[in-house]
């Protein structure tokens, strides 16, 4: 039996559908381009709703007392955000919700004394403020704590709104499609076709660009394309989520010896009512090389030194191992800001990482003005429309703290 085939027809094809791709997305959406997301598992899964949620503006990147490439290049992406939780920027996501305006910096007085000056300085005016003792959160408020205490505009959001948000603006455009039907095709003129099988008809997906964002499912498909640049680096984390009955949120980095917070905590609510401390920074960095019971206890042990007065006691642990996926530097540092760049093995694909959660609207825009700089235009076909006769909607991941058996 004849195989028979069906060619689709699109602007642009976004692979992956995390924040970065789903952001994309609805930016190219509203500027009119006929464009579909496909995404292999559930929109956010992996490092969008493992990710803390934090839209910061740089200042946990100026601990060596400096503003820095890391620092500056994301001074106004909390604003930026703001705005569009608001519904008055280049994205709508005002269905998304706000866990904190605003995160905390606290240490001891000798571990700070050097970044006193800097953040009572010009340069972060606007950026930090020192907070005052009767303004503590009520996590700091005992009468035991005796570090000093600034608070940042770093604001907190809910992932999985921000991301449902994204996916109900492009309502019919996320497709599910898993990584082992995607079949990729070059021809002979250096151009790439999407293809899957779908109950004897061969779908074939051309688009004017495509464009990858699917983190660490990047390096696969670069692979399939024979593509030799841009690379991709990983730096893998794992972190901890604590699960207790300890009544009030709490959002703050606690600065360390190191340039990156010795310990970050965010607080989510799980689906049973109770709240989880997601623990990251230097404490999640080390515990890439430490079994998941090895770093639970070290967790353990933090919290006990930094906030004794918490009783954990009857607290249940889970360790989380993520991997970031980034373009690939010199000696594999941090990347300071989102990148998008073309492939060398065929000429209308490009592949994106948005380098932090809170960059995805700056990757949005580099990818806006790439396009107009290739003359790429909506064309005002609508040939997304068709693909819902083949494939389904992509459905939205759990976080992973309601993983079912995620907890010791």
């Amino acid at each position: 039996m004849t195989q028979s085939n069906h060619t689709v027809q699109l602007d642009i094809a976004i692979i992956g559908g995390g924040i970065a791709g789903l952001w994309l997305l609805n930016r190219l959406k509203h500027e009119g381009y006929d464009c579909a997301l496909f995404e292999d598992k559930a929109l956010g899964s992996d490092q969008s709703v493992g990710s803390q949620g934090m839209i910061h503006g740089g200042i946990k990147y100026t601990l060596s007392g400096a503003l820095t490439g890391a620092s500056e290049a994301i001074a106004d992406m909390p604003e930026h955000w703001r705005k569009c939780v608001q519904g008055e920027g280049d994205v709508d996501i005002s269905g998304a919700r706000i866990l904190s305006d605003h995160f905390y910096m606290w240490s001891s007085a000798s571990v700070t004394s050097k970044l006193t000056t800097f953040f009572a300085s010009k340069a972060t005016r606007g950026r930090v403020d020192k907070v005052a003792a009767s303004d503590r959160p009520a996590a700091l408020q005992n009468p035991a704590f005796s570090g000093q205490l600034y608070k940042l505009v770093d604001m907190v959001l809910d992932v999985p709104s921000v991301v449902q948000t994204l996916a109900s603006n492009a309502h019919g455009q996320t497709f599910l499609l898993p990584a082992d039907q995607q079949h990729w095709h070059r021809d002979n003129a250096g151009h790439c076709q999407l293809q899957f099988n779908h109950q004897g008809v061969r779908v074939n997906v051309s688009a004017k660009q495509f464009i990858f964002t699917a983190g660490k499912g990047n390096g696969q498909i670069l692979e399939q394309l024979q593509a030799q640049k841009p690379q991709m680096q990983i730096r893998p984390l794992q972190q901890v989520m604590v699960k207790h009955d300890y009544p009030h949120p709490f959002y703050g980095h606690c600065l360390g010896a190191d340039k990156t917070p010795r310990l970050t905590i965010s607080s989510h609510q799980a689906q049973d009512g109770k709240w989880v401390w997601y623990l990251g920074g230097s404490l999640a960095e080390k515990g890439v090389k430490q079994t998941p019971q090895q770093l639970i206890q070290a967790a353990k042990s933090e919290l006990a030194t930094l906030m004794p007065w918490i009783d954990l006691s009857n607290a249940q642990w889970a360790a989380l191992a993520i991997d970031r996926a980034e373009p690939r530097q010199k000696n594999l540092v941090r990347p300071d800001k989102a990148f998008i760049g073309a492939l060398d093995s065929v000429d209308n694909a490009c592949v994106a990482w948005p380098t932090k959660l809170s960059l995805a609207p700056n990757l949005a825009t580099e990818t806006a003005d790439m396009l107009k700089s290739k003359g790429i235009t909506p064309s005002g076909s609508n040939g997304v429309e068709t693909l819902a006769q083949w494939i389904p909607q992509a459905p939205v991941a759990p976080c992973p703290w309601d993983v079912p058996g995620i907890w010791s």
